[in-house]
């Protein structure tokens, strides 16, 4: 991995005591990388949550651009807007490519995490930065995994939750496709389950477990419809490596190797397993429990097209949720249409705040169960 330029804006918020993991064990000193926009009210209770995915960072700006603005959903001249690089991650927060109490990177010794422990790093993040109230907490895939986990873990300050591409617990169908990234990984003789050289990382791993992924975050149609059975050099030109191959192939293998210059692969395994842990039912009683105790209004945004955070795991999101509506994106991309599309389905997030106000989320949140509403938005 080349080494990663974090954004100027990019603050570090520095734990002061050891940070308790979900598994028992401790991380010293660890740090989250984080950026806001917007600022905090002087009741501090305008604070909004985003969440990003596997391999994303606090750049919340660059990768969810159409979101961003005066009078869109997230809006830095009403809100005070905190993304942060996840525990784990390789974009500035302590994972492993930072130093451990030795000095030397963490490597292979850095301990298994869940999204439990990255929310709360998270929370503890928000309690640094004053925040008395959350507006609300969005996320897609990864990032929806933990907007579900920040209305159990800070109900009292989370107002609301938009969760998208996301589900209650991972499936076996999304467990098979990160232990099929695992394999790749493992198969690349520098990898040495995590025990590599910085300086002479496995590459070829990270990249075939890449470009697995990015098989599974698109579509078949979204697929045929861009590259059909063109040569790479119909569509990339002058760009194309091999320009006989087919256009796909090249696309596949673009994205793998991309990849490998901006992320770390020991990174990528332990945000994985982290993603394989999900299940908000875990010591909660169960899934159906567990989203019955969620008081706040959620919205729950679906892709008809996603193979794999399916709609029928949304669907029994909605259907276990003590106040949600289901929003289907508009997108013929996959899995990815939650970042692709994102301009789609912006204006039904602006539409979901809308009806919860202070005063709805507050009597929401003392009230019994409410029925579940149901909106179909395209």
């Amino acid at each position: 991995m080349s080494a990663v330029r974090l954004s100027d804006q990019t603050r570090v918020f520095q734990m002061g005591s050891d940070f308790a993991l979900e598994s028992g064990e401790t991380l010293p000193g660890a740090q989250i990388a984080f950026r806001t926009w917007g600022q905090l009210s002087a009741r501090a209770d305008n604070a909004v949550i985003v969440c990003h995915a596997l391999t994303g960072s606090a750049d919340a700006d660059e990768w969810w651009a159409p979101l961003f603005g005066k009078g869109r959903a997230l809006d830095p001249s009403s809100q005070f807007i905190v993304c942060s690089n996840v525990l784990g991650g390789c974009y500035g927060s302590t994972g492993p490519t930072t130093p451990a109490p030795d000095g030397q990177p963490w490597g292979a010794r850095f301990p298994r995490i869940t999204i439990r422990d990255q929310v709360r790093a998270q929370i503890a993040l928000a309690d640094a930065l004053g925040i008395r109230r959350i507006r609300f907490v969005i996320g897609g895939s990864m990032g929806g995994l933990q907007a579900l986990e920040w209305a159990l873990l800070d109900p009292q300050r989370v107002g609301a939750v938009v969760t998208i591409a996301a589900s209650a617990a991972h499936s076996p169908w999304c467990v098979a496709w990160s232990e099929a990234q695992r394999l790749a990984l493992a198969a690349d003789p520098k990898y040495r389950n995590g025990h590599y050289d910085p300086s002479d990382p496995p590459l070829a791993g990270l990249a075939a477990a890449r470009a697995m992924a990015m098989v599974g975050y698109r579509s078949p149609a979204s697929l045929a419809r861009r590259f059909g059975r063109c040569a790479a050099e119909e569509i990339f030109g002058a760009r194309a490596v091999d320009p006989d191959a087919l256009a796909v192939q090249g696309w596949v293998r673009h994205h793998g190797d991309s990849l490998t210059r901006r992320f770390d692969a020991h990174s990528y395994r332990i945000l994985l397993d982290a993603m394989d842990s999900h299940d908000i039912g875990r010591g909660r009683g169960g899934c159906r429990l567990a989203l019955e105790q969620i008081r706040q209004p959620v919205l729950v945004g679906s892709v008809p097209s996603d193979a794999l955070y399916v709609p029928e795991e949304q669907l029994a999101l909605v259907s276990q949720l003590a106040r949600a509506s289901l929003i289907a994106i508009d997108s013929e991309h996959g899995h990815d249409g939650f970042l692709i599309d994102a301009g789609r389905f912006e204006p039904a997030i602006r539409r979901f705040l809308a009806e919860f106000h202070s005063g709805d989320v507050q009597s929401l949140l003392t009230n019994s169960r409410v029925p579940s509403h149901i909106a179909y938005i395209h």
